[in-house]
């Protein structure tokens, strides 16, 4: 794999999930170049980079602190891992990918002086240009991302500024960059809405703006080729677009951690190929729409922290053979748990804890043989517990169900008297009956960065851990050609 392709990467904790890796190509594309990976000993003895494009890699590597590619007589002859070049038909080779940052200790892109790098103008003299790719390069001297980038379309087709520190307004001058197929300003500090501009983008695939401080609605999408949609952590208000059910090729949405308001909008019926669906923490009302259940490639589901304020409905999440991760805590979810759930047959992850549901335990949860991780504390449940001793050791301290008016579990299991991970919970024989605790529930629907949150141990196990922290146990690539 070469650096001016980008490879996206959906992180999720599904223990039994097949990898898949998404490469997203740059080929395709019209080009006056020839299209082929080049390497300085391949290049004829008369092949020569382009000068006036020489001279703006070395204002750019000057700009960053990497004075010493100014050494170097021929860029594309001698380059190092972080330019890549190609020739055009009369053998004059064009650099068409620089990245810079250090991604990990086997990456040897030219590493930035955060306290005096900047991005130079001269990237608007590389024609040619496919990929620029920025890490950490900014973070001691914060700036704004520079409009003139919007001068690179339409050759620009991957565009990362990850961590760097930007401050300010996304320009809307990044509009003109119409043949972008990756866009990621992952955890700067940008603030502004999301530019209308950014409807141009017919071809992207892949959208990350999460972990800034933007504003605003989220506009309408309709890219028919994006795979991974995140604006997690920002400050983004409004609906969730209907327009979204448009990006037929979607497979991770995450749109946690933000404000927005409304239903989960039908119009996702159409999302057959979705694998992630994390809204959690927002203002979302419910009920859980009925479409969830035509989604099914889903293997998470994370909905926790909304005041859905509504029961789960029987035939929810009937079809979904593939979920492994349902989180619908702190949701207000009330009334009985429907014994539908017990026929997800690759569930592993439940949690319904901290609502208002009520009832007894489906007796048919019994089957649910491969969940690891269990939470229905902090309810009204009452009844028997109809697991068996073996599937509660297998959970062991992953399995809660404190605070509830009257669980208890039936000797005749063969549970006998050392169940200890139960009677801390303060759950008995069934036959030894005894009141239950007093219970008071805190329900928080929308914190975020900066605001007050839950106790540490709830917030550890939220939606975010799922989606960024827990899911990180397994990193899955998707290859899209």
């Amino acid at each position: 794999m070469t650096p001016f392709t980008f490879i996206s990467t959906l992180i999720l904790f599904i223990p039994t999930c097949l990898s898949f890796t998404v490469i997203m190509s740059d080929s395709g594309v019209p080009s006056a170049l020839v299209d082929a990976p080049q390497t300085g000993f391949s290049m004829n003895n008369g092949a020569k980079t382009d000068h006036d494009e020489q001279q703006a890699v070395y204002d750019i590597m000057k700009a960053t602190g990497n004075e010493w590619a100014t050494d170097i007589p021929d860029v594309c002859r001698g380059r190092w891992h972080g330019i890549e070049c190609m020739p055009d038909k009369n053998n004059v080779f064009h650099v068409v990918s620089l990245s810079f940052g250090a991604l990990s200790d086997d990456t040897a892109f030219p590493i930035c002086d955060p306290t005096r790098s900047y991005m130079s103008p001269s990237i608007t003299k590389l024609p040619h240009i496919r990929t620029l790719f920025f890490y950490r390069c900014f973070t001691d001297k914060p700036q704004p991302i520079p409009s003139f980038l919007g001068q690179l379309g339409p050759s620009l087709q991957t565009l990362v500024l990850r961590e760097n520190g930007h401050v300010g307004p996304i320009p809307i001058e990044l509009g003109n960059l119409t043949s972008l197929r990756v866009l990621d300003f992952h955890k700067n500090n940008l603030n502004g809405s999301i530019p209308v501009s950014f409807s141009r983008f017919t071809g992207l695939k892949s959208l990350d703006l999460s972990s800034n401080k933007l504003t605003g609605s989220i506009p309408s999408l309709a890219f028919p080729e994006l795979t991974i949609l995140d604006l997690n952590q920002n400050h983004l208000t409004g609906s969730i677009p209907t327009t979204l059910g448009n990006c037929q090729s979607l497979m991770k949405i995450d749109l946690s951690r933000n404000r927005l308001t409304g239903q989960i909008p039908d119009s996702i019926n159409g999302l057959t190929g979705l694998f992630l669906m994390d809204l959690s923490y927002n203002s979302l009302s419910g009920p859980i729409p009925s479409s969830i259940k035509t989604l099914d490639s889903l293997q998470a589901l994370i909905l926790n922290g909304n005041p859905l304020d509504s029961t789960i409905p029987d035939t929810a999440f009937d079809g979904l053979n593939n979920l492994m991760i349902l989180i619908l805590s702190d949701t207000y979810l009330h009334g009985p748990i429907p014994e539908s759930i017990s026929r997800l047959p690759n569930l592993r992850i439940l949690h319904l804890d901290r609502n208002r549901l009520n009832g007894s335990i489906p007796t048919a949860f019994r089957n649910l043989n491969g969940l690891s991780e269990l939470r229905l504390n902090d309810n009204e449940l009452i009844g028997p517990i109809p697991f068996g001793k073996e599937m509660i050791w297998n959970m062991r301290r992953k399995l809660k169900l404190e605070n509830n008016l009257g669980l208890c579990y039936d000797g005749r299991n063969g549970f006998g008297d050392d169940m200890g991970l139960l009677s801390d919970s303060g759950i008995d024989h069934c036959d030894m009956p005894k009141p239950g605790p007093a219970k008071m529930v805190q329900h928080v629907s929308t914190p975020n960065e900066g605001e007050p949150v839950r106790d540490s141990t709830s917030v550890a196990s939220s939606s975010s851990s799922y989606s960024r922290g827990l899911f990180q146990l397994l990193t899955v690539f998707v290859f899209l050609l």
